[in-house]
């Protein structure tokens, strides 16, 4: 398949993309989360051609994007706290899961009874579904398990030959996949955390729950939301997770420096203590809003240096850092290594 680049989004090429849309092709767009891989979600062989594009498996959900808030009721059973999300939060990184209409294809929701709605801010994909006139199912589009795509490059690198049109959006804002939650009567779960935060949720939905599955390995055989029972995320190199105190950590990376062919992922205040080699860094240890803009780009840029395996500070399980986790957890396979057992 040639993969039309379109580099410039103004109207003649989104209407061109919207066309190729409404005819059951797919088209990357930006977002101000990740890259997403779309596809007219009302179109069962375009969205069964989205699983294709990224190897993705078929009993993993996908979330329909729409241009309002007010469009999630053709598709689901909307509600009061519905409406106050989209009043706090849409559009934006937020996606709510809601009992779905009978219009929505087995192959968007896996065959549960659910579907995931979500309204990007991001003003190409905005005009794209608006244009289209039809509701988009989009995964993010990089293969199945590797780092999102964050840039018009990370998706011509995975997708280039397997979709039909990528939009060049630039650099996507946030970096990590929107918060995702499942509404449940008057209460709420997270899902999957990302942007907007449990804290910032909380203020909405008092008791507001965290799934077990955002910190742990999900068991379930049937999931509600993308990101929660796959390993994701995953440069090509193991990633290990490293905890201990500041000092512990720091001999424990520069011991593997010198011992292994190893990657360093660590706070940028680290770097100047450690070996120049194979050193990546992804914001300071208290500014979480940057190491989740920087995560996937730096997770990716391992993989041209051909590392053995990749060693990972640990990030702040609090407001956005739950999201940094989460992504960084699932990418080492839950594989937590004690800094001061050296010999791991």
């Amino acid at each position: 398949m040639q993969t039309l680049l379109i580099k410039e989004a103004n109207k003649e090429n989104i209407d061109i993309a919207a066309d190729i849309i409404k005819n059951g092709g797919l088209v990357v767009m930006p977002t101000e989360t990740v890259y997403g891989l779309g596809a007219n979600a009302l179109d069962k062989n375009a969205v069964t051609n989205v699983y294709k594009a990224k190897g993705r498996p078929m009993d993993n959900p996908l979330i329909v994007h729409l241009s309002t808030a007010n469009d999630a009721e053709k598709y689901a059973y909307t509600n009061e706290l519905f409406y106050k999300l989209a009043d706090r939060f849409m559009p934006g990184p937020l996606t709510v899961i809601l009992p779905k209409k009978d219009i929505v294809p087995y192959e968007v929701s896996c065959g549960l009874d659910t579907v995931a709605i979500r309204v990007p801010s991001n003003e190409i994909a905005h005009r794209l579904i608006e244009t289209s006139g039809c509701p988009i199912a989009a995964p993010s589009a990089n293969l199945s398990g590797k780092p999102s795509p964050t840039s018009f490059a990370h998706v011509v690198e995975d997708m280039n030959g397997r979709v039909d049109a990528i939009i060049d959006g630039g650099e996507c804002d946030i970096g990590l996949e929107s918060t995702v939650i499942i509404i449940k009567d008057e209460s709420a779960e997270i899902l999957r955390p990302g942007k907007i935060t449990y804290e910032e949720l909380k203020e909405i939905i008092p008791d507001i729950k965290i799934n077990s599955a955002v910190k742990n390995q999900c068991t379930d055989e049937k999931v509600a939301s993308p990101g929660m029972k796959y390993r994701h995320y995953a440069p090509s190199a193991p990633v290990f997770l490293v905890e201990g105190n500041d000092n512990d950590i720091i001999n424990f990376f520069k011991t593997k420096q010198q011992t292994e062919n190893c990657g360093i992922l660590c706070f940028s205040e680290d770097e100047e203590l450690l070996l120049s080699k194979n050193v990546l860094t992804f914001g300071r240890s208290d500014d979480e809003t940057s190491q989740a803009h920087e995560l996937f780009d730096k997770l990716r840029r391992f993989d041209n240096m051909n590392v053995e395996r990749i060693y990972a500070r640990i990030p702040s399980d609090k407001g956005v850092g739950l999201a940094v986790y989460n992504r960084l957890i699932r990418a080492a396979g839950f594989d937590i290594i004690k800094a001061n057992n050296i010999q791991e």
